[in-house]
């Protein structure tokens, strides 16, 4: 082992690729260090995003590659999670106690983003990462039922606010403000304006990710939102339904338009089982998400059957991800927010923190 070269493993290395990152280690910048010393080879590896229930994995297959260089000897691979702040508009700032936010949105309704939104984020917190949620969606707040929550957040100083948790997830939505039956009739400006309180007067406790499950559609207030709230990126919601996709295209557009990255897209309800007979039908048709995916060279993340359970799951309060933690669609979203904290992972960092205040003074 001792006359092995690190060039001979950073080689072999380079032909390992993460699925997850769809490139290998070396060029993603993962491999910190590569130790050769007697009959040993050490190699330490830090991913940028969260993947509890994947170490494992990635550290045999690696350990099972590296044990092919000639030499024999020990092997050895230990793996970190480090999560980076990345970033956002060039004309904006991070936000106080939350190292990225992640923006899902859809051009319609109806596509299950508020449903995925949830899921993703337990799926991230399943896999080692302090997630929080803002429900963006003034007028349809849809969060709080899905996570079980109800009653005004608390605040220590009558202005901001203490997060509502739910399954380890920190929450805020206008939701817990009004009347469950009350009619939100208010103005752009106002939405707006009410949004931004809640991110910024609510109490975030150094988070990870803050996803914002954005109100459906491409109008004014979402391309508000869109240059106001510092982004690190975004996902699409979609389903494979042609008139779903077009209006997809145009959030991917309005995305691109404020210099947001798109991580990639979310194809919802791909494929009935019928749960009597199993059946397979694409009563959507199919295809759609791949195909849009390909077209703006984005990456499709994932695609979800059209599953009962998944509504009733949500509409009870205990999504997905908790309630059937190992169920197939589970696994989907844990593998989702994989592949999106990834890529997510190869974008530039935010280094904002690392450089003083200069203030110029006359002496």
């Amino acid at each position: 082992m001792a006359s092995l070269e690190k060039s001979a493993v950073e080689n072999l290395l380079k032909t390992f690729i993460d699925p997850h990152l769809e490139t290998d280690l070396i060029s993603a910048k993962a491999v910190k260090n590569i130790s050769i010393k007697d009959d040993q080879l050490k190699v330490t590896i830090e991913l940028g995003y969260p993947a509890k229930s994947y170490l494992s994995t990635l550290k045999s297959e690696l350990e099972q590659l590296l044990s092919s260089l000639d030499g024999g000897g020990k092997v050895e691979v230990s793996i970190t999670v480090a999560i980076a702040a990345h970033a956002v508009q060039k004309t904006l700032k991070p936000l106080a106690g939350v190292k990225n936010i992640i923006a899902i949105a859809s051009g319609k309704g109806g596509v299950g983003k508020s449903t995925t939104t949830v899921n993703l984020a337990l799926a991230l917190a399943a896999e080692g990462a302090k997630v929080g949620i803002l429900d963006a969606d003034i007028y349809g707040p849809s969060i709080p039922t899905m996570l079980g929550l109800s009653g005004k957040p608390d605040t220590q100083d009558g202005k901001n606010f203490i997060p509502k948790v739910s399954f380890g997830i920190e929450t805020i939505s206008i939701g817990y403000l009004v009347d469950p039956d009350q009619a939100m009739i208010w103005r752009g400006p106002m939405a707006t304006g009410a949004l931004q309180q809640l991110l910024t007067q609510t109490l975030w406790s150094d988070l990870d990710y803050l996803m914002i499950d954005l109100p459906p559609g491409t109008g004014d207030i979402q391309l508000t939102l869109a240059q106001q709230i510092p982004v690190s990126g975004a996902v699409i919601v979609t389903t494979p339904q042609d008139i779903a996709l077009i209006d997809a295209q145009r959030g991917l557009a309005m995305f691109e338009k404020v210099n947001v990255p798109i991580l990639g897209l979310v194809e919802n309800m791909s494929l009935h089982i019928c749960s009597q007979c199993g059946h397979e039908e694409a009563i959507f048709g199919q295809g759609g998400g791949e195909a849009m995916a390909g077209k703006n060279h984005v990456q499709l993340l994932g695609s979800l059957p059209l599953d009962k359970a998944i509504r009733e799951f949500a509409d009870s309060g205990r999504p997905t991800v908790v309630a059937d933690s190992e169920g197939r669609p589970a696994q989907i979203y844990r593998e989702i927010a994989r592949k999106m904290a990834a890529k997510l992972a190869l974008r530039s960092k935010d280094f904002s923190a690392r450089f003083p205040n200069i203030v110029i003074q006359n002496s």
